[in-house]
């Protein structure tokens, strides 16, 4: 399965969810919209601090999703590698085999787009 189909199946999934649980998603939504446009940091930085985390994290799903917005935002393959290589250093060996994933996400969408 294609990154294209395991966002769309992430969105599906989400959306499921947020039926079950309408209120905390308009609470989590709210708090994700509030974070993004406050502050200090602009879109694209908040998006790769995420992004880094999600490696980290070895959270699949996000990754798909904050490449996404990455690249909407403008993203370079070079920035997002500085990116991968900070989650490589603090996430250690899983952390690399999900950059790898997260380098084959962005390739993969920014081929697309």
């Amino acid at each position: 399965m294609g990154w294209h189909d395991k966002i769309d199946n992430t969105r599906t999934e989400l959306r499921a969810l947020n039926g079950l649980i309408p209120d905390t998603a308009r609470a989590f939504g709210a708090l994700g919209k509030a974070v993004k446009e406050g502050g200090t940091l602009d879109f694209k930085t908040k998006e790769f601090v995420a992004l880094g985390i999600s490696v980290a994290a070895r959270c699949e799903p996000c990754i798909g999703l904050h490449v996404e917005a990455l690249i909407r935002a403008g993203a370079s393959r070079e920035e997002l590698g500085d990116v991968l290589a900070m989650a490589i250093q603090m996430g250690g060996g899983p952390a690399m085999m999900y950059a790898a994933k997260t380098l084959a996400c962005y390739d993969e969408l920014a081929a697309r787009d």
